[in-house]
């Protein structure tokens, strides 16, 4: 039993024995470790400590701004006019680049352009500026930008980006209207002091772009990044922020109905000028603008990666003035479209009626001054409707010195010409309506008799706008209400938030009974619709359109005057209008039509509005089709 008992005691010891062995073991490597610690710390801290400190004060973090995309601007159907698309960039560090002309060399192989061009742009920067990327190209088509980001291991020092770029999706497309990007200008940075805006940041300049800018805008991301002394990126970066898109603006434009009047302006001869001039198509019962063109015009997207001056300069000078919204601030005589707002001014004060009759035998005289019909032969008896449909010039001119100057002008005022008409776009001129005190301001010259005749027939001193002519016609067709012109249906803020535009602005109200604006719409009916009207041009199948048309004198050339159009001058040339609405018995669309030194409005400006007014009701019918289908349907079944 003792022999059993001391044989377990000498195997339970047996693990004791061997721990104890091991401890030493165990400690010996916690102080070689606890060692090594020492040493490193004593190595940073006391041999390396002060280069060390001296790189982590040189360090910083940085804040990268990352560019927000702005917001689009769509037609009223949801049809985008202006977006941002992906802009393909490549930039070289000097300071990482091995062999600059090697490079470049390889560089234009791949994009397809001078290998010195490129060489030239990233020069010989010294000190800081090693460390700053150099921009070579800033849109590139994709597959180049391909090639370059596919051989970037080969390429050291090259470094690719994409940014966001405002993209115009059909080039001059309602340029003047959609308006420019451009890089922010001392003045605007001062002015916008308060708000994140930054040098050489890019912002609206005009138009749309300009008019709403802080909507359009996006909110720029962040990505915060540790930079060296040099300026060099260290590590990954800390933390990033993602840009937010701008808001978006829906307009009541329609981009067919633009397309379709912007191609009236269209040389018809191949090599030839492109026509100039405006037009502007308007909603008379809301005061919605449809199409508003100005021509000649430009591509925006020349603005939109920074405009360079050759090419800024060519537009600036050019002296057919491209960049001038002639629709709003190209102030013109307006000829015999005058003519309905002085006979609106004779029927309201009873100056006439519309059964009296004047006999027309191709001139007036007044005094000594021999006044001219524009039909030589003369009109004979004609009356209001006849006047109208005709244009003659003999009735008008003793309309207007029956009615006198103070009275026309009155009218004229009334109907919100020599005024702005509050639309929100572009430069807006007041255009001219002369008073006598006017003329003695300005010329210190009392009134004439004679210039009470030209004024009669738009002529003279009269000067308008194509959109005040919009407005203008609109209170004829909608019964004599004067509407604001709006050109902004909704926007849709960047948080989610839909702005509708309210109800439509009425600015006032003609002075002009009800049954006097029936007199003239049935007169510029016939306008159009009778054989010797002046506007047959403008006529459409299926559709009763009224309309008016006008010539304005330029230059008054009497060496010409027995001369074919042709013979004369370009710039001594009539401007031709035109101005319709249709349907008639219930007007849904004005349009006006200026064709700059196109002579005769029913020639040259009647076919631009017809086709217009055409494509219009053309879309009417074929947004009817299916319900007019589902009704006959219905019929059928019942």
């Amino acid at each position: 039993m003792k022999s059993e008992h001391g044989s377990g005691a000498r195997l339970g010891s047996g693990p004791e024995i061997s721990i104890e062995g091991r401890l030493p073991v165990l400690i010996g490597a916690v102080l070689l470790v606890f060692g090594i610690f020492v040493l490193r710390l004593f190595q940073l801290q006391i041999l390396q400590g002060e280069e060390l400190a001296g790189i982590a004060q040189g360090n910083a973090v940085r804040l990268v701004r990352l560019e927000a995309p702005r917001g689009d601007i769509l037609d009223r159907e949801g049809r985008v006019l202006a977006a941002t698309r992906p802009a393909f960039g490549v930039s070289v560090l000097p300071s990482d680049l091995h062999s600059p002309d090697r490079t470049t060399a390889a560089l234009g192989m791949l994009l397809d352009t001078e290998s010195a061009a490129l060489r030239e742009r990233i020069g010989t920067p010294r000190g800081r500026r090693r460390f700053r990327p150099v921009r070579l190209v800033a849109d590139l088509p994709f597959d180049h930008w391909g090639r370059v980001e596919s051989h970037r291991f080969e390429l050291p020092g090259v470094l690719t980006d994409v940014r966001p770029r405002r993209h115009y999706v059909e080039g001059e497309l309602a340029a003047h209207l959609l308006g420019t990007i451009g890089e922010i200008s001392a003045d605007q940075l001062r002015a916008a002091a308060r708000t994140d805006y930054r040098s050489g940041e890019v912002i609206g300049q005009s138009g749309i772009e300009g008019l709403f800018e802080s909507h359009l805008r996006g909110r720029a991301g962040g990505r915060n990044v540790v930079v060296d002394v040099a300026g060099r990126v260290v590590g990954d970066p800390l933390d990033e922020r993602e840009p937010a898109p701008g808001g978006s603006v829906t307009l009541t434009i329609d981009r067919d109905l633009q397309r379709v009047a912007e191609e009236g302006f269209v040389p018809e001869v191949l090599g030839e000028p492109g026509k100039r001039g405006a037009l502007v198509a308007l909603d008379p019962r809301t005061g919605d603008v449809l199409a508003l063109v100005s021509k000649p015009s430009f591509d925006p997207n020349a603005f939109a990666g920074g405009i360079d001056t050759e090419t800024w300069q060519g537009l600036a000078n050019d002296d057919w003035r491209p960049l001038q919204n002639r629709a709003v601030a190209g102030q013109y005589p307006p000829g015999s479209i005058y003519k309905p707002i002085l006979a609106a001014a004779a029927l309201a004060d009873g100056v006439v009626t519309p059964h009296d009759r004047f006999f027309c035998p191709g001139h007036f005289r007044l005094g000594r001054r021999v006044y001219r019909c524009w039909r030589r032969g003369g009109h004979g008896e004609v009356d209001l409707r006849d006047a109208l449909q005709q244009s003659c010039d003999v009735y008008f001119y003793q309309l207007g010195l029956q009615l006198g100057i103070d009275r026309l002008s009155d009218f004229a005022r009334a109907f919100q010409l020599g005024r702005t008409t509050g639309f929100p776009v572009g430069d807006e001129k007041p255009g001219l309506v002369p008073t006598r005190s006017w003329k003695q301001r300005r010329f210190s010259e009392p009134w004439q008799k004679g210039e009470t005749v030209s004024a009669s027939i738009g002529q003279g001193f009269s000067l308008v706008t194509p959109i005040q002519m919009a407005v203008a016609y609109a209170a004829i067709a909608n019964g004599g209400v004067i509407l604001e012109p709006r050109v902004v249906r909704e926007r849709v803020s960047r948080d989610g938030e839909v702005i509708v535009t309210g109800d439509p602005v009425v600015r006032d109200h003609l002075p002009v009974a009800p049954e006097y604006l029936e007199v003239l719409r049935d007169a510029l009916e016939a306008v159009v619709a009778e054989p010797r009207g002046t506007g047959t041009a403008a006529r459409i199948p299926g559709v009763r359109v009224a309309g008016k048309t006008g010539t304005a004198q330029v230059v008054r050339l009497k060496h010409t005057e027995d001369l074919e159009e042709g013979e004369i001058p370009v710039r001594h040339r009539d401007h031709a209008w035109f101005v319709g609405f249709a349907p008639v018995d219930a007007p849904e669309i004005v349009v006006v039509a200026l064709v700059e030194h196109g002579g005769h409005g029913g020639s040259a400006a009647a076919p631009i509005a017809g086709k217009v007014m055409q494509r219009y009701f053309e879309k009417q019918r074929r947004d009817l089709e299916p319900a007019l289908a589902a009704a006959e349907d219905t019929d059928a079944g019942g």
